[in-house]
């Protein structure tokens, strides 16, 4: 009867600790936008931030930092290589991720590097000028390009290689120049410094998403050439499309997060979940539509099978256009 007893007492120990584990919350929730303030990145943990404690899926604010560098290499190697245990923390993710991993910028890391949490959006890249630039369409712009392909300046808020640069390649190429790593790209450290590259007069052109260029669309300081998507934006009809104007190009541009791949399951399975279900509300999606960024949903094992795809997909892009040999 001892024995039953004290088989019955461990059995209950058991459950209590298991229960205790399944009930993760938590306690200093961080989120790193992998660039400075004002980009994509920093939009994706913002949102995130304020939608997750208003909605009541955390109960602890949840703090934004921003560490910007080496095109999302600061923040990538910080959270591998210094937080890789950390329950608490996720990390803004986007196509511009899954490109440097695909091509071996982020030295030494693999798509098994971090936990694929979440895609919960995309949107599609753009080309802008200044107000006063001179080319006031797709075809001016790829024409000057053509004629001498040093002579136009494109920036962007990723690193060389990154999918900032692979925009304007793409468009580039299907112009007809042949060697499009003759394209001259200016790395910035986000969408918000490269924003500023593009006013000051430093580069003519910028290549982005249009959350990062829409408030200085709509204000007039800037130009949209084009939008790299298969047809022109409900919301935002005037903006042509790059295939309407004869460049069959698209680029577009998945949201979402990563986190430590050494974190428990039980954070995972929490994130996976708190994630899925603020995407499900009303308030995260206006939030969306006003960046018009369209729902793109991957959760958990799917968000991993979907990276690993896109790193395969990018790899495959970056040897046909010569960045990868």
């Amino acid at each position: 009867m001892k024995k039953i007893y004290a088989l019955l007492a461990s059995l209950f120990l058991l459950a209590t600790l298991a229960g205790q584990t399944l009930a993760f919350e938590p306690e200093n929730p961080e989120c790193i936008a992998p660039a400075g303030p004002g980009g994509g990145w920093d939009f994706i943990c913002r949102t995130t931030a304020k939608n997750l404690f208003e909605l009541g899926l955390i109960k602890h604010a949840m703090q934004v930092t921003n560490m910007s560098g080496g095109g999302g290499g600061v923040a990538f190697a910080h959270v591998t290589q210094e937080r890789n245990t950390a329950n608490d923390l996720i990390v803004a993710a986007s196509t511009s991720t899954t490109a440097r991993l695909a091509q071996g910028i982020f030295k030494g890391a693999s798509a098994d590097s971090v936990y694929w949490l979440a895609t919960f959006g995309a949107e599609y890249g753009v080309l802008a000028v200044k107000k006063d630039s001179p080319y006031k369409n797709l075809k001016e712009l790829m024409d000057a390009v053509l004629a001498d392909p040093r002579s136009v300046a494109f920036a962007g808020g990723s690193s060389v290689g990154g999918f900032d640069h692979i925009k304007p390649m793409i468009v580039a190429r299907k112009a007809g120049l042949k060697d499009v790593r003759q394209l001259k790209y200016v790395a910035y450290a986000g969408g918000g410094e490269a924003m500023t590259g593009l006013l000051s007069g430093a580069v003519q052109v910028m290549s982005g998403d249009f959350s990062e260029l829409r408030g200085f669309y709509e204000s007039g300081d800037c130009r949209i050439l084009a939008i790299l998507a298969p047809e022109r934006l409900k919301g935002f009809p005037d903006i042509p499309t790059a295939r309407e104007q004869g460049y069959d190009a698209i680029g577009a541009n998945w949201r979402g997060l990563y986190m430590p791949a050494g974190a428990s399951d039980e954070a995972k399975a929490f994130w996976a979940d708190a994630i899925k279900k603020m995407t499900e509300s009303e308030a995260f999606q206006k939030d969306l539509e006003a960046k018009a960024i369209e729902p793109f949903n991957n959760f958990g094992a799917d968000a991993e099978k979907f990276a690993k795809s896109d790193i395969k997909e990018i790899a495959d892009l970056s040897r046909e256009i010569g960045i990868l040999k």
